[in-house]
């Protein structure tokens, strides 16, 4: 699983290259997102506007993610496609995880 990655002053924008994110890649996909956490970046702008599918395995590794920074931290999500959008809606996710249209955005929100 490819995420690339570039640091706007604080914040890490990780782009997930993948249209799936699913129980196939979930574990994986994880455990780059917490090595990016313990390799110093607890600001996280998560770009998912590749992504067409996102499945329940891959949303729990997002929350885990967001769980592991304990409040340290902050994780949020860039444009999201309506597919993944309405699991965030359906899974009430939404109310955990502020979502951004564009990654300038969300660097802004998180560097306050």
């Amino acid at each position: 699983m490819e995420i690339a990655q570039r640091t706007e002053g604080r914040v890490l924008v990780a782009k997930t290259c993948e249209t799936r994110v699913d129980a196939r890649l979930a574990t994986e996909f994880k455990q780059q997102l917490l090595g990016m956490i313990e390799s110093g970046h607890p600001l996280i702008a998560l770009d998912l506007s590749d992504v067409d599918f996102l499945d329940s395995s891959g949303l729990g590794a997002i929350v885990s993610v967001l769980k592991q920074l304990h409040g340290r931290g902050d994780l949020v999500i860039v444009g999201a496609k309506p597919a993944v959008t309405n699991l965030f809606r359906l899974t009430r996710m939404d109310k955990v995880f502020r979502m951004y249209r564009g990654a300038a955005e969300a660097v802004a929100a998180l560097s306050n």
